[in-house]
């Protein structure tokens, strides 16, 4: 029988350590054919819609309108460097002009990639919803220290695979210097110490990206959908045309 990711994630590490560990996309056209411009939409009286963040039944956390008309959702892996890459160069303008229109919701969806992103996304995912989306952000600006201090102690990183799931886990995230970055984010030791215990949390976070996988096609990160359709992007570069395409404009 094949394993399923579930399995490889709880029982396995990445073999190399690398900035590499995530897909990138073909280019597609945005084509000659375009909707008609959408209206913003107002949000309510004295609210924001980028600050309204919600926890989804598809274990996602959506920012923005939840009627908007455009609904993009974001498969991302916390170690993935393009996702990185698209946090920076990216999501502030999706966010304070299209997510702020009204017209764009954002859902982010964490993809489990390898054994790196279970613990940052147990952490990550350890305080309210409202804050996970703010706290990947940051994370994925903080990345490059992650390989850091992993590469500083490999042979320790690579005897960790010998580690039940959860000692595992936990065994990454101080290593890794997850545990101190969110600690200093409002995600106290012994609150992150129980989430990265939850090896339940985790099998479900795994099964979540098998079915990505199977519903969406997700082979690599970020990947974006948009009403349903895998844009097959994974650039900002390449995704603004297409929600402009989409009528957000």
């Amino acid at each position: 029988m094949k394993p399923t990711r579930a399995r490889l994630l709880l029982l396995a590490l990445p073999l190399a350590l690398g900035l590499s560990a995530c897909g990138k996309k073909d280019e597609v056209g945005v084509g000659a054919e375009s909707a008609a411009p959408i209206a913003k939409i107002a949000p309510p009286a004295g609210k924001a819609w980028t600050d309204m963040i919600s926890a989804t039944p598809d274990g996602g956390y959506l920012m923005g309108n939840p009627q908007a008309p455009l609904k993009l959702i974001e498969f991302g892996a916390l170690s993935c460097s393009h996702c990185a890459a698209f946090s920076k160069e990216g999501f502030p303008k999706l966010k304070d002009e299209y997510v702020a229109s009204g017209r764009v919701s954002y859902e982010l969806r964490l993809f489990m990639l390898n054994a790196l992103d279970v613990p940052a996304a147990l952490l990550a995912t350890c305080g309210s919803p409202e804050a996970v989306i703010p706290l990947s952000e940051q994370f994925w600006d903080w990345q490059p220290n992650m390989f850091t201090n992993l590469q500083k102690d490999e042979a320790r990183f690579k005897a960790l695979a010998e580690q039940p799931p959860a000692q595992r886990f936990a065994g990454i995230a101080q290593l890794g210097g997850m545990t101190d970055f969110f600690a200093a984010r409002g995600i106290a030791a012994d609150q992150g110490a129980k989430c990265l215990s939850d090896t339940a949390k985790a099998t479900e976070l795994a099964n979540r990206t098998d079915k990505a996988t199977k519903d969406f096609n997700v082979t690599g990160t970020p990947t974006f959908i948009l009403n349903g359709k895998n844009l097959e992007v994974a650039s900002w570069q390449e995704l603004e045309p297409l929600l402009q395409k989409a009528g957000a404009r």
